[in-house]
């Protein structure tokens, strides 16, 4: 099973930006659809952003589109989420998940999809 690691997360002001990165270990990255989940104090966790195995097949939350960006490196075994014009709803825990995937392209924004998970990093935004 693969080891997940994030890190990047922070406290900043409305309208800033962070890079969140998630290293895996153990088994090759390319194997595994990734996602990104969060979750905010009292609140239960939600999707954020998926990126399929190619890399090439991204979706985003609503909540977050236009201003949060999945990407992934292969070669570096780490995926990253681009988080830009960040607004104080967007603090919360964010989570990296990751599904050993047959289909190539595929992404998925279930969590029960899901079978390795990070511990997660710390995003606070104040206003």
């Amino acid at each position: 099973q693969v080891q997940l690691v994030e890190s990047g997360g922070g406290s900043v002001q409305a309208g800033g930006s962070l890079r969140l990165s998630c290293a895996a270990s153990g088994r090759t990255l390319s194997l595994y659809a990734m996602a990104w989940f969060r979750q905010a104090p009292g609140k239960e966790r939600e999707f954020v952003a998926a990126i399929s195995r190619s890399g090439d097949v991204t979706r985003s939350a609503d909540s977050v589109q236009g201003r949060f960006t999945i990407s992934r490196d292969n070669a570096k075994n780490t995926v990253y989420l681009q988080l830009n014009s960040l607004k104080p709803e967007d603090t919360a825990v964010y989570y990296c998940a990751a599904d050993l995937a047959a289909r190539i392209r595929a992404v998925y924004i279930s969590q029960s999809t899901y079978d390795s998970w990070g511990r997660g990093t710390q995003v606070t935004v104040s206003s």
